[in-house]
């Protein structure tokens, strides 16, 4: 099989900051494809290129994740991250962390471990133990995201950044990271580090999504995606389904997937979803403020 990574930064509104600063969105998003693909050609397996990939996600200040994170009500940062592995399901995430510089580096500490999800300060002292680089949480605060929560411009926020990938095994990941949203409560959870919701990966299908957090936990999506594949719906169709469902719901926002046999969907109900797709053997390509379905048929 031919390696595959695909990365999303985000549905939401088309703002004026994404089209003013398209092209630094487009090249982080190739940067973050490059790093994945890199730890492929150096003999790393799907689920640590995934966490490469977003791991580039979070350092760029426009995206919502890591630095530059959307601000809780009291003007703090808590984020949260998880991935998974296809092949055994194995799983990692962490929510409300304040401190770790890369909360999906977090998630893998908590994967390697016998636990699933781990919050807040104690998921930030793992990490700690773990070697990871802490921040105090000014790190993450912006001036763009302060400006947005005192003017509570919301609705142009994308949030969550994340990453898909198969590897030349087979195998598939998921990796998904997200700063919540702008103005939530502190120590409110949205879907990016609950398994089954934002984030997925089996033998057939790897699943990152993003957009209106609590719609998509009721909805249960991502695992709802693998269940309509596993039924031997096309996953084009069963990421269409999901994502109906998610609107039903009053929700909105996007996601990205890739299948056993190296397809790859990307659509989205909102406005914007910058993301980009790399196979083995083509060239990476970005989209930013392009509409759903600007992409060719199965991302390559």
């Amino acid at each position: 099989m031919k390696p595959v990574v695909a990365v999303h930064a985000g549905a939401g509104a088309l703002g004026e900051d994404l089209v003013v600063h398209a092209e630094r969105s487009r090249a982080c998003l190739l940067e973050a494809i490059t790093a994945a693909r890199s730890s492929l050609e150096g003999g790393g397996d799907a689920m640590t290129a995934a966490q490469a990939a977003v791991e580039v996600l979070e350092s760029f200040e426009l995206f919502n994740a890591g630095h530059g994170s959307t601000l809780c009500s009291d003007g703090t940062v808590e984020m949260s991250a998880a991935l998974m592995r296809g092949r055994d399901r194995a799983a990692g995430a962490v929510a409300g962390v304040r401190h770790t510089r890369h909360p999906i580096a977090a998630a893998r500490l908590v994967l390697d471990d016998d636990q699933v999800l781990m919050i807040g300060a104690a998921a930030d002292a793992r990490a700690q133990d773990g070697g990871l680089e802490q921040c105090d949480n000014e790190h993450f605060i912006t001036a763009r995201q302060r400006a947005r929560l005192l003017a509570r411009r919301v609705a142009v926020d994308r949030g969550t950044v994340g990453a898909v990938c198969a590897d030349a095994d087979g195998v598939l990941a998921a990796a998904t990271s997200t700063g919540g949203v702008a103005g939530q409560p502190p120590g409110r959870v949205g879907d990016s580090p609950l398994i089954g919701a934002g984030t997925w990966a089996d033998a057939r299908v790897a699943v990152s999504c993003t957009g209106a957090g609590e719609a998509f936990i009721r909805g249960g999506t991502a695992r709802s995606i693998a269940m309509l594949v596993e039924c031997a719906h096309g996953l084009g169709d069963a990421a269409d389904r999901a994502l109906a469902d998610v609107v039903g719901l009053g929700g909105h926002g996007g996601l990205i997937a890739v299948g056993a046999g190296g397809e790859v969907v990307m659509p989205f109900t909102t406005q914007a979803m910058p993301r980009a797709v790399w196979r083995d053997g083509a060239q990476p390509r970005a989209w930013v403020a392009e509409p759903a379905g600007s992409e060719p048929a199965g991302g390559s």
